[in-house]
């Protein structure tokens, strides 16, 4: 199954504002749900591609690759800073594969690092995205202009704090296993189960 650019970014997948979840296991704790909206409407190349992978509906790649993000796991975690994951591939942060192909090209920076929540593609160089991306644990301005940022958290900000207490090793690798134990896309009118932290989180949507 070989995919490009024009051939995912778009279709069904309906809204072009998308509410796409993560369950998050560490070790054998079942810790909770992350939902995020995706900004197909800012970014639609890297806001398609999660959205696919969440719902794992491509199968398999022309490399017999699973193009979902299931069983998944964060492979790099800095305490203020950010979560990494996405590399279905490989697992240590070496691989991963778009939906598109290998890589993708940045198509904006329209969306800005500007808020903890903020989930953003991951490269490793201008035009080199694929199925790898981070959540932002602050706001990293300084990330703004080099990887497109295409979403945020608006529901899950406990599990978020359950995940960056996780001791880690010099590699900053996670010591407990961080995964993804299930994800996909949730119904358009779904309405995200608000706290505090979360409704502060979704703030800054109306400045987007």
């Amino acid at each position: 199954m070989g995919f490009h650019e024009g051939s995912a970014a778009g279709g069904g997948k309906a809204s072009l504002r998308p509410k796409c979840y993560l369950d998050i296991g560490i070790g054998h704790i079942k810790a909770g749900r992350l939902v995020f909206e995706i900004r197909k409407d800012i970014a639609p190349l890297a806001g398609e591609n999660f959205r696919a992978l969440c719902t794992g509906e491509l199968g398999r790649d022309v490399d017999g690759n699973l193009m979902h993000f299931r069983g998944c796991c964060f492979h790099r975690l800095i305490k203020q800073f950010v979560i990494q994951g996405g590399d279905f591939t490989h697992g240590n942060g070496a691989g991963g594969v778009s939906i598109y192909g290998k890589h993708f090209k940045d198509e904006n920076f329209t969306m800005k690092h500007d808020a903890r929540g903020v989930i953003s593609m991951a490269n490793s160089g201008p035009n080199t995205n694929n199925s790898q991306f981070f959540i932002c644990l602050s706001k990293l301005s300084w990330l703004d202009g080099k990887h497109v940022a295409f979403g945020r958290l608006v529901e899950g900000e406990a599990v978020l704090q359950q995940v960056e207490v996780v001791m880690t090793q010099h590699n900053d690798l996670p010591v407990t296993p961080i995964l993804i134990s299930d994800c996909g896309q949730l119904p358009d009118d779904y309405a995200p189960a608000g706290s505090a932290a979360d409704d502060t989180l979704a703030l800054p949507w109306s400045q987007v």
